[in-house]
């Protein structure tokens, strides 16, 4: 696949405004997934108390749900879906990293959900992938979540740690690709080894997923390499956004997002060689001015009538986390 090309997805990204920005007072706003229930579209997102601090998110962090009858905003909050509870269930501290598709009537909810003592290392190592499902086809009412997680760690491996950032897409012969972040115990604890993906398949959205086993975008430069995945069927390849947290696939040397693309959706990623950045940490605001961030990440592509309609992505708009908001990103295809 040497000299493939791909998409030039930087080129399809529609400047915004601030209708595009979904913010909550006295909260950090983080991760959004779009879904559409008859002529209204719904934002899963996360969410966490500023009083509590930015690294808080790993143990405080909620999913709640947003409304608009536009899938670019502006977005007001409907309900608190999943929060802390007072049980001894593997996810009973944190609910983060929802995303969220809807298959034959009905929606499926993954993220990441854990429990720990309180500090940030307990918690986030106990991390692994849930899924919850709606009973009726009805986003705003009642949800059922599988009591155990839909993915959790390997009994050995690059994975054998915690497995977060779940992202599901749906195949041609309607089977379902999971792609996530795993992190092995093979490194200096507790942050244990390389920081990579992972993918898996099943029949049912609900699984049992079964895991290739096989590491993927692998920087032999340092153990922090990948996170935050978005994995998408479009026009006969699999494509995927991921964090490069060195900016080492993108070539630009800083954090950023790399577009990857595969035949089978499971092993065979590559990056294209004339087009591997899909975006730099920077909006581009419909006035023309273009604003550089601390952070632009955890990508969701949401589909509308076959094509990418919408691009959210988690801001930190600087180093201070002074001011987060899910951003939606009108997309041209």
């Amino acid at each position: 696949m040497k000299g493939r090309k791909y998409m030039d997805f930087s080129k399809h990204l529609i400047p915004v405004t601030e209708e595009n920005c979904f913010k909550e007072r006295g909260y950090y706003v983080w991760c959004g997934s779009l879904a559409k229930q008859s002529d209204t579209y719904y934002l899963f997102y996360s969410r966490w108390p500023r009083k509590s601090g930015m690294s808080s998110w790993v143990m405080q962090s909620e999913i709640c749900i947003a409304s608009s009858k536009s899938p670019t905003g502006p977005f007001k909050h409907e309900k608190v879906l999943f929060t802390k509870q007072d049980t001894d269930s593997w996810d009973r501290d944190c609910f983060h990293n929802p995303c969220v598709i809807e298959h034959e009537g009905e929606y499926y909810l993954y993220y990441m959900g854990n429990y720990g003592k309180g500090d940030f290392w307990s918690h986030r190592n106990h991390q692994r992938i849930g899924v919850a499902w709606t009973t009726n086809g009805d986003i705003l009412g009642a949800w059922q979540r599988a009591e155990k997680p839909v993915l959790d760690v390997s009994e050995a491996g690059f994975d054998n740690l915690m497995t977060s950032n779940p992202t599901v897409c749906k195949t041609p012969d309607n089977k379902f690709i999971m792609m996530y972040k795993g992190v092995s115990d093979d490194g200096k604890m507790p942050a244990g080894g390389a920081v990579v993906c992972g993918t898996a398949i099943a029949d049912s959205p609900k699984g049992p997923f079964k895991k290739t086993g096989t590491p993927l975008f692998i920087n032999p430069e340092t153990n922090w390499s990948v996170e935050d995945p978005c994995i998408f069927y479009y026009e006969d390849k699999f494509y995927c956004l991921v964090k490069d947290f060195q900016g080492y696939f993108t070539k630009t040397g800083e954090s950023s997002t790399a577009l990857f693309a595969s035949e089978n959706g499971l092993t065979d990623y590559k990056a294209d060689e004339e087009h591997p950045l899909a975006f730099p940490r920077e909006i581009k605001w419909a006035d023309g001015k273009v604003q550089k961030v601390s952070n632009l990440e955890r990508p969701q592509v949401y589909f509308e009538n076959g094509k990418p309609r919408v691009l959210c992505c988690a801001v930190a708009a600087d180093e201070e986390w002074n001011d987060t908001f899910n951003l939606q990103i009108p997309l041209d295809f």
